[in-house]
């Protein structure tokens, strides 16, 4: 489990590899989420399996979420409009959707040219790091999707780090209310 030190390291590589990300143009970042896009479909049954494995989810389940995830990245490697402003921005989220809440939260702002810092549920972590190997499989440049194991610490850590412009989380309104606090208390911007 990670804390403050380990966010902090998370943080410090992705504002090392922003400059970079966020010069290239947007069908640049676009041709990236398509190669990942193309990775995690030739790993979908072995994600579809991390995800069953950890959520207790069923089979059938668990490989819609990852089908999700596949059309998510394709829309926005086909053209989704980049919203949002280049950054570091760090996304928190529960074990309801291991794989596709997580990237929901990152791929507009990839897109739009922040790099990210995600730190999932420590019920369901392997999806999500899982991913990060494949970002790094498909060409995505070192920083630009990191991942942070832990919990709460681990959040307080994120909102300390100056660097992090935006919280964004993914998950059981419960949990969003006490991330929120934690960025409310740090002065980070937050959305759910």
């Amino acid at each position: 489990m990670c804390g403050t030190d380990q966010a902090l390291t998370a943080v410090a590589s992705a504002n090392a590899a922003l400059p970079a990300w966020a010069a290239l143009t947007v069908a640049a970042r676009a041709a990236l989420l398509t190669a990942l896009a193309k990775a995690l479909a030739g790993y979908a049954e072995h994600f579809a399996g991390l995800i069953s494995e950890e959520t207790g989810r069923d089979a059938a389940s668990a490989s819609t979420e990852v089908e999700q995830a596949l059309h998510l990245l394709q829309a926005a490697a086909a053209g989704s409009p980049a919203t949002g402003d280049s950054g570091v921005v760090a996304v928190v989220s529960d074990d309801r959707a291991p794989l596709l809440g997580p990237l929901q939260r990152a791929v507009p702002a990839l897109l739009a040219g922040a790099t990210v810092v995600v730190k999932p549920s420590p019920k369901a972590p392997s999806a999500a790091f899982a991913l990060a190997e494949l970002t790094a499989r498909s060409a995505f440049p070192g920083g630009v999707f990191n991942i942070l194991h832990g919990d709460l610490a681990a959040i307080e850590g994120l909102c300390s780090a100056a660097e992090v412009g935006l919280l964004l989380f993914a998950g059981d309104p419960a949990l969003g209310s006490k991330v929120a606090a934690i960025a409310t208390r740090h002065g980070k911007p937050f959305v759910d």
